[in-house]
């Protein structure tokens, strides 16, 4: 048979893959020997060339180049985080924010913040609408109770530039599986259905499972990753980066890095920093450059060899 290009990996359970192909269909396939001798991964997300083996079975011929991947848990070429954190019940720490915020800009992910429960705290909602706003993120205030702000979210969604894989991010209790279900009201039906399907109902919510938006809604491109391995991110031993890497994690700090007293400042403490200056002029918001010092102090004792 000729080579599928194009096909994505959606699930994996027990070496077995999940794939979507251009003309919609799922197939599950296995990688060629050559993965395991090689010691090669396949993670969900990669784009794959299929091709068939000497029995007639598709096999996964190829992969192609990343980009925006994740390890925690494993998701490949992401393209948007969707930072989910509600107004209240419980209440929103920025310092975790913050934390998914910076491991999406390392990694080359655009991270989004949706702010959920808006109806239980304008006053926290309209709090982190500003904080990200001037950050340079863009803000969603939703309710799905009022059905606040959920238009335009999946606008955004279902109408990206590009085919986007976007992952969804957010700790137990701030309404991500509701919000979900009320942006594609058929993803729990989906879920079950697509689930049965391509990971012969073991699915497990430690898994990671992409659902192509056409499928939940009827058309457009891209796709939806269920991930709830997110809340489980292990920020005690925050380690995705150093803390040399950990200032262009900040958008906002670009302009002003290179511009402070002293050649290697920390941005904590130093007399004559331009990033403390900014924060008390209003440039750069309170909360993040505290979150800022909190994970300078987590990873300055650490080594690359840790």
């Amino acid at each position: 048979m000729s080579k599928e290009l194009e096909a994505r990996v959606t699930a994996c359970e027990g070496g077995l893959y999940s794939v979507y192909l251009q003309n919609g269909r799922f197939v599950s396939c296995k990688p060629r020997g050559r993965f395991r001798h090689e010691r090669m991964k396949i993670l969900v997300g990669d784009s794959v060339t299929l091709s068939e083996d000497e029995k007639g079975n598709r096999c996964i011929d190829a992969v192609s180049e990343r980009h925006g991947t994740l390890m925690r848990p494993p998701i490949a070429n992401v393209d948007r985080l969707f930072v989910t954190v509600s107004a209240a019940r419980p209440e929103p720490l920025t310092l975790n924010i913050d934390k998914l915020t910076c491991i999406a800009v390392h990694n080359g992910i655009k991270p989004v913040i949706v702010i959920t429960k808006c109806e239980l705290s304008r006053e926290n909602a309209e709090f982190l609408r500003q904080v990200y706003t001037r950050a340079g993120f863009d803000c969603f205030l939703t309710s799905s109770a009022e059905n606040e702000g959920i238009d335009a979210l999946r606008a955004y969604l279902t109408n990206a530039p590009s085919c986007c894989l976007d992952v969804f991010a957010g700790a137990s209790g701030v309404g991500k599986s509701t919000l979900l279900n009320t942006l594609f009201p058929s993803l729990s039906l989906k879920t079950q259905e697509i689930s049965a399907k391509i990971a012969r109902g073991r699915h497990t919510t430690r898994s990671v499972v992409l659902f192509p938006v056409e499928i939940l809604t009827g058309s457009g491109r891209g796709y939806i990753a269920d991930t709830p391995g997110f809340s489980l991110l292990d920020f005690e031993s925050f380690d995705f980066f150093s803390k040399e890497d950990l200032p262009y994690t900040f958008p906002e700090f670009e302009p002003f890095l290179g511009t402070c007293r002293y050649t290697k400042c920390s941005h904590t403490k130093e007399e004559g920093c331009r990033i403390i200056a900014e924060t008390s002029g209003g440039a750069v918001p309170p909360s993040r450059h505290e979150s800022y010092k909190a994970l300078y102090g987590q990873l300055k004792n650490k080594h690359f060899y840790d």
